[in-house]
């Protein structure tokens, strides 16, 4: 009898890559044998991010790719493209190679790992005969909201042709999940009306095609969603992938990390930092851009601030005149971060961030209280989590103009590392995250189930 033999087939974003890359690692350690199938243009990312010392990490989970029906320099990030091309061109890419692996290997395909927004992908596994599991990188309230669909449209709250709300409102998914604003469900996020009607189309097929999954696992902890998880039982705890790699370096990433900064760091005092990261989506207006620089620069703190060269217009102009001299060396800023090890780092004191679901799990893995600037999708759900139902961050206010300003920013970091009990919440927190992955902790068994049955 063969080893069993896992295909892995992530969504094609940086927020996805990387939890599903942790997984990964738990079923390379299991004894199983691993590929990991990303689309072509994120593969030669990911190869050329990579050091030696992360192609050691990576040897064992075999990488490969498939078209993603996308040319060259087209735009990743419209959406409506992106998804179009995923929807139409992936399959039968997919099953191409599905082909291959079986024709040449010993070791043939047993089981398919899929984002549950590549659902997709499980009708093509289920013409192979072939166990299909289900992964969602985000929070299951998320999740659960996707789920919702039928009956927030037979309750007339969303319309069932593009998702667009009927009636603006908090709602509770169950009796005793936290309330929802109608405003900030996933698809409604996007302000473009064309992007909302493609994502709330992908939301409606990934619903029934991942009917055809045997497991439904989430990238999060029970201790964190007791409510979503106990609605919706069919979705399992796993999480947070994070805590399960403490010691070891995440592998994954689109663009080269910048390890100068954790050499800054070791030069800070201890717990006087602020990270400051958004993500790889969020995009500030020159304006915007300029208050939030001179707002960490009004906060007196060191900052560690992770600036992607497409964060806005005219990067080299973006930063106010004089204000690289103006903060010398108490300012870092870089081009990408190896943020699991910059949240572990006794120097930062706390996490400004954008709020996406990886960051949220490991700024609460680390017990870092946060500053909370969603930008879209879920991350305003997120922030929800983390300022009024685990009450470990702060958020900011937007003025008329709906720009959020340097004196927002500077008293809002201020009352933030002021407050102890936020700190003492989010230690509390922490415990119990990391306590779900131990040994007797749900997370872990849930995961064990799936690998033996797997197995």
């Amino acid at each position: 009898m063969g080893i069993p033999h896992v295909l892995a087939v992530p969504y094609p974003a940086q927020g996805h890559v990387i939890p599903m890359m942790e997984l990964l690692r738990c079923f390379v350690k299991q004894g199983f044998k691993v590929t990991c199938v990303n689309t072509n243009f994120n593969h030669e990312c990911i190869v050329k991010a990579m050091n030696e010392k992360d192609g050691h990490v990576a040897e064992a989970i075999h990488m490969t790719s498939i078209p993603d029906g996308l040319g060259p320099s087209d735009d990743r990030n419209d959406f409506v493209k992106a998804l179009k091309a995923i929807f139409d061109i992936m399959p039968g890419k997919l099953e191409e190679l599905i082909e291959m692996i079986n024709e040449t290997e010993d070791n043939k395909i047993t089981c398919l790992l899929a984002d549950e927004s590549m659902g997709w992908a499980f009708k093509v596994a289920d013409k192979f005969g072939i166990k299909k599991v289900a992964f969602w990188p985000a929070s299951a309230a998320l999740l659960a909201s996707m789920f919702s669909v039928p009956k927030l449209i037979e309750d007339k709250i969303i319309n069932s042709n593009d998702g667009t709300v009927i009636k603006h409102q908090m709602i509770s998914l169950s009796e005793n999940m936290p309330a929802m604003n109608t405003e900030n469900m996933a698809w409604v996020c996007f302000p473009d009306l064309e992007i909302q009607k493609s994502v709330f189309d992908v939301v409606l097929k990934t619903n029934e095609f991942v009917k055809l999954a045997d497991f439904i696992i989430c990238n999060s902890a029970y201790e964190l969603e007791p409510a979503a998880f106990t609605s919706f039982p069919k979705i399992l705890s796993i999480g947070p992938l994070i805590a399960t790699n403490q010691l070891g370096k995440q592998i994954g990433h689109f663009w080269p990390e910048d390890s100068t900064c954790l050499t800054w760091l070791d030069q800070q005092p201890v717990c006087s930092v602020i990270y400051v990261a958004f993500g790889s989506f969020t995009v500030f207006d020159a304006v915007q851009f300029e208050e939030l620089a001179l707002g960490l620069e009004q906060t007196n703190k060191p900052f560690l601030w992770v600036v992607r060269p497409d964060m806005t217009d005219a990067m080299s102009e973006a930063y106010p005149k004089g204000f690289i001299d103006r903060i010398g060396s108490r300012g870092k800023m870089v081009g990408w971060a190896p943020q699991e090890k910059v949240l572990r780092h006794p120097s930062v004191a706390c996490f400004l961030s954008h709020c996406g679901w990886n960051s949220t799990i490991e700024g609460v893995s680390n017990g870092m209280p946060f500053l909370c600037w969603p930008y879209f999708a879920d991350q305003f759900l997120n922030k929800s989590y983390i300022c009024d139902v685990w009450k470990v961050g702060v958020g900011f206010d937007k003025d008329d103009c709906g720009i959020i300003r340097q004196g927002e920013i500077r008293n809002k970091v201020e009352h933030l590392l002021c407050d102890r009990q936020i700190k003492e919440r989010v230690l509390d927190l922490k415990g119990k995250v990391v306590n779900s992955v131990n040994e007797q902790g749900c997370s872990n068994k849930n995961l064990s189930t799936v690998i033996d049955w797997m197995k």
